[in-house]
């Protein structure tokens, strides 16, 4: 109980005065080292919420939660498909603010698996879904985040990023003796790593520095 007045005592005067914000976005996902099942891009979403404390300077951060549906497109001699995998991430960032309108954001973030889902369709047209694959995946994520963000005006941000993992997405193949040993044909014979880039939008709540400046400097009645 006290620890968690404390958090509150400490996080309220900053929440108070953060930029809150909520942002939303597509995925242009896929995978790298992948050219055994021609690997493509596969299209998903992202959604969010994000927090940037207050920064009179040049450079700033930004504390971030997504939910992040990526994955890629294969396909072999003998099975097309795709395979959807749903993260959590967690990115922190550092804006670099090159003007009030535009910025660039460098940093890290770490990514937590919840759901994974692959679907395969044979040569000869036959479906074959694939359904808890999870044993098959690394849970844990991790990398490194860069893009450009623009304010075009109070509010409203439009950005552009792209996610490089440093993480091997798949368990070492010995694993694999615990699920009929061998893997399905959409798993690439290479450590495979995550690789997405995103186009999203966004709107910023909380205090605004130009609209305190003004607030101050009204004379008093």
């Amino acid at each position: 109980m006290r620890k968690i007045l404390l958090i509150v005592v400490i996080g309220f005067p900053l929440f108070s005065l953060a930029q809150i914000g909520i942002k939303a976005g597509i995925n242009f996902a896929n995978v790298t080292n992948a050219s055994d099942i021609s690997a493509s891009n596969n299209t998903g979403f992202h959604a969010g919420i994000f927090l940037a404390p207050p920064s009179k300077g040049v450079i700033s951060s930004r504390t971030e939660l997504l939910f992040s549906r990526q994955g890629y497109n294969y396909s072999t001699n003998t099975n097309t498909g795709n395979v959807d995998l749903d993260y959590i991430v967690l990115p922190q960032l550092m804006s670099i603010n090159i003007t009030k309108f535009f910025s660039i954001q460098v940093g890290a973030q770490m990514a937590f698996l919840i759901n994974a889902k692959a679907d395969s369709t044979t040569s000869s047209g036959s479906s074959n879904p694939y359904s808890a694959i999870m044993d098959y995946y690394n849970k844990f994520d991790y990398g490194f985040a860069g893009g450009i963000e623009v304010h075009p005006f109070k509010g409203l941000l439009v950005g552009a990023r792209y996610n490089i993992s440093l993480g091997n997405l798949y368990k070492d193949p010995s694993s694999y003796e615990t699920n009929g040993g061998q893997p399905p044909s959409f798993i690439p014979q290479v450590n495979v790593k995550n690789n997405v880039f995103q186009l999203f939008v966004g709107w910023i709540f909380g205090n605004n520095s130009s609209k305190k400046k003004q607030t101050q400097t009204q004379p008093q009645q």
